[in-house]
């Protein structure tokens, strides 16, 4: 890249986005480690696959557990923005994010549900 394009950049080399990007890096490993873990804790790949299987729904509830959390952050915030910008675009666009936020939600989860019958 040259150094113009590099200048159009300047997000990537803030502090926040740094420790953004490495506890995403960090989640990320985490679970490639319990996954490994897992596969020879159990014994092999498919009797973690059966494993998974037998306790989707503990993962289920852990799921809803996130959602929720995830909720409250958002109102949280939502509440904090709107104070700070009331503006009726600021609205549409947290509408706009929401609805996109419920459908994906609602569309991994049905992808779940049919894939595990």
């Amino acid at each position: 890249m040259s150094r113009v394009s590099w200048r159009r950049l300047p997000w990537l080399f803030k502090r926040r986005v740094g420790v953004g990007l490495l506890c995403t890096l960090l989640v990320v490993a985490v679970a490639a480690v319990v996954n490994i873990a897992g596969i020879h804790m159990i014994g092999g790949f498919e009797d973690w696959q059966h494993w998974l299987q037998a306790h989707a729904g503990h993962f289920f509830v852990w799921r809803l557990g996130l959602y929720g959390a995830t909720a409250y952050g958002w109102w949280w915030m939502r509440r904090r923005l709107l104070r700070r910008e009331p503006s009726r675009e600021t609205r549409q666009r947290l509408l706009r994010t929401e609805i996109a936020v419920v459908i994906a939600v609602v569309a991994l989860e049905a992808s779940q549900a049919l894939r595990h019958g």
